[in-house]
């Protein structure tokens, strides 16, 4: 952790981390750079228009957050389902990239603070042709998912049908 709080801080990008548990010391790594906290409303936050991309574990409610928010990733998977959650978003739909780690052997992964200088820079780069069409693509997925969870949408749509064949259901 300290090696990616203080590649955040040398990427002088500002940034804002939630990160469980005591906070003080990557608060002192980080410095003024970086706002870090234990506990936010990740929707929220996610969905604030100062919010310029999304470095994530790639949780699935992590995932649809940043989905919603429109948001371009930095993943950073650890197990389960975040790899695969981690590929769909770097592969299939192009809104991110994932965060390398080096990897000696017998060493513990480690992600070093010039990898994270260097992505975070590259990521946060709103000239770069790269980001915009990750942004866009990131816009796209957004409108989906709003289309999908609103008035006549297919989530609704889905819902209705499960119902109404659940209450066709014999009683025993």
């Amino acid at each position: 952790m300290d090696e990616i709080a203080a590649g955040l801080r040398d990427s002088c990008v500002r940034f804002f981390w939630v990160a469980r548990g005591p906070t003080s010391r990557l608060r002192e790594v980080c410095g003024e750079t970086g706002l870090v906290v234990p506990w936010c409303n990740q929707l929220e936050v996610l969905s604030h228009s100062s919010i310029g991309g999304f470095w994530t574990h790639c949780g699935w409610n992590s995932t649809v957050e940043g989905l919603f928010s429109g948001l371009h990733f930095l993943t950073f998977p650890v197990g389960l389902d975040q790899v695969s959650n981690s590929k769909a978003i770097v592969e299939d739909w192009k809104t991110g990239w994932r965060v390398k780690r080096n990897q000696p052997a017998g060493a513990e992964t480690l992600v070093t603070r010039e990898e994270t200088v260097r992505i975070v820079k590259r990521f946060m780069d709103s000239e770069s042709i790269e980001v915009k069409e990750m942004k866009r693509r990131a816009r796209k997925l957004q409108e989906i998912c709003r289309q999908a969870t609103g008035r006549g949408g297919s989530s609704e749509s889905n819902i209705n049908a499960f119902i109404s064949e659940i209450t066709q259901l014999p009683s025993h």
